[in-house]
């Protein structure tokens, strides 16, 4: 029945015989299957479901949307909800980030901010500035730019040569820091940010445009910000005038207790990129937001942001954002999340006593589990160990045992935990009872 489907991210070869798992309805933190059987959201779709699913008044916000006007473009054009979105997004943005340039999800946003920054020094004399530095292991994106700026090369080979001028710096996992990168996480944090100013001289000041940089990284499980990690990158780019762009296309609309992960860490970018959990995935939609300064040279004269997308900025997207953000407010989610985040790191941690489990990582409701083979070394899995234990056993186990959540191995393998921010108690305990069992299972056929 689904012959004609092609799914993403997929080994086609794994459905061949048999057919994938057909979702069908949601309700709340849970969804069903075709055969009834109820699965806890542990991933909330794919960071995306912050509110839960089933929620009448966001399906009710998109079908008055739709029924009065269901689509104009934002191109020489305005509608009201993006007018009345766009505000709102600036007013809760931090700092001076006040212009909204709508998209239709994450990877279009990442790749507009890319844009932005060349046009903007090229309008202000530095057409020289075009490069671009991210993380090791960071996933931004799947278009050409987007990714381009990714640091996964198992997601590029394919479609290599992708756009050329981007550079990796490391990452913040401080579980498998290097060997004198810092005693404490403030020295590794220090250092880590420390290698951004040493790519930016290597490659030239005046080549370099910006740098993006999740508030938790999401791929290789979840690495938090160090201390002042944050706080000292935002020294670097200024003092080379490179723009600091925080793609939180996962972290943003309260996946870390706050509407964006910049204020969670205390620093002001020069843009945000965002999608996912601005509808909660009722709609697509995503969204660059820039600063006042980026946003002057496009002000005077001839000048413009030569770029655009049909659905940017959608009539009914717009609507669900808005409707979604209402929730927000409401229900005090932001605050859920900040008072629960220990509760769920805590139900996470009783896992440690496990010999497969060596890490717990993460923020707000945004957790990685890394698997080992060796607590004490922190000895990996090799690649056919990863394969046999993941795919070959972990995700369908866990499925299979009632959580949807991923087992990824974009780096060292993990279970990566991100549930809707209505979660509470009963469903981290849940969480842990089910890992629990498959992960002493998963042990035990090592």
């Amino acid at each position: 029945m689904s012959d004609h489907l092609w799914m993403h991210f997929t080994r086609l070869s794994a459905y061949a015989d048999t057919p994938p798992p057909v979702i069908v309805r949601g309700d709340g933190p849970y969804v069903y299957d075709s055969t009834g059987k109820r699965y806890l959201d542990g991933l909330a779709g794919l960071f995306v479901v912050q509110v839960g699913h089933g929620r009448q008044e966001l399906a009710n916000a998109a079908a008055k949307q739709a029924s009065e006007l269901a689509y104009f473009p934002i191109w020489s054009y305005a509608h009201p909800k993006a007018i009345e979105l766009a505000e709102r997004l600036a007013h809760l943005a931090p700092g001076d980030l006040n212009r909204v340039f709508f998209t239709t999800g994450g990877s279009d946003a990442v790749e507009s901010a890319w844009k932005l920054a060349r046009a903007y020094f090229r309008r202000t004399g530095r057409p020289s500035k075009h490069k671009v530095l991210s993380r090791q292991i960071a996933y931004h994106g799947t278009s050409m730019g987007a990714l381009s700026i990714t640091g996964i090369p198992a997601l590029k080979q394919d479609f290599e040569p992708l756009v050329p001028s981007t550079f990796r710096v490391p990452n913040t996992n401080y579980y498998r820091r290097p060997p004198s990168s810092g005693d404490t996480p403030e020295e590794f944090g220090a250092w880590a940010a420390d290698r951004i100013a040493e790519t930016i001289e290597f490659e030239g000041p005046d080549t370099v445009a910006a740098v993006y940089l999740e508030p938790v990284q999401n791929s290789g499980g979840c690495f938090p910000a160090p201390p002042g990690y944050f706080q000292r990158v935002r020294e670097i780019c200024d003092r080379y005038d490179v723009l600091l762009v925080s793609d939180e296309v996962i972290c943003a609309f309260g996946r870390l207790g706050e509407y964006f992960g910049a204020d969670r860490y205390g620093y002001q970018p020069d843009i945000i990129t965002c999608a996912k959990g601005m509808t909660s995935g009722y709609v697509p939609l995503g969204a660059m937001i820039a600063s006042d300064r980026l946003a002057e040279p496009f002000q005077h004269g001839t000048n413009w942001f030569a770029h655009g997308i049909t659905y940017g900025g959608h009539p009914v997207g717009a609507a669900v954002a808005l409707a979604n953000l209402d929730v927000f407010e409401r229900e005090r989610l932001n605050e859920h999340v900040r008072a629960n985040s220990p509760v769920f790191r805590g139900y996470l941690e009783r896992l440690l006593d496990l010999p497969i489990v060596g890490d717990v990582r993460g923020d707000g409701f945004f957790f990685g589990i890394e698997l080992v083979k060796d607590k004490a070394t922190k000895a990996t899995f090799d690649d056919d160990e990863s394969e046999r234990l993941l795919r070959g056993f972990l995700s369908k186990a866990l499925f299979d045992a009632g959580l949807y959540c991923r087992a990824d191995d974009r780096g060292d393998p993990v279970v990566q935990l991100a549930p809707p921010l209505i979660c509470g108690e009963e469903h981290f305990a849940e969480m842990e009872r089910i890992l629990r069992a498959v992960l002493t299972e998963a042990w035990q056929r090592i």
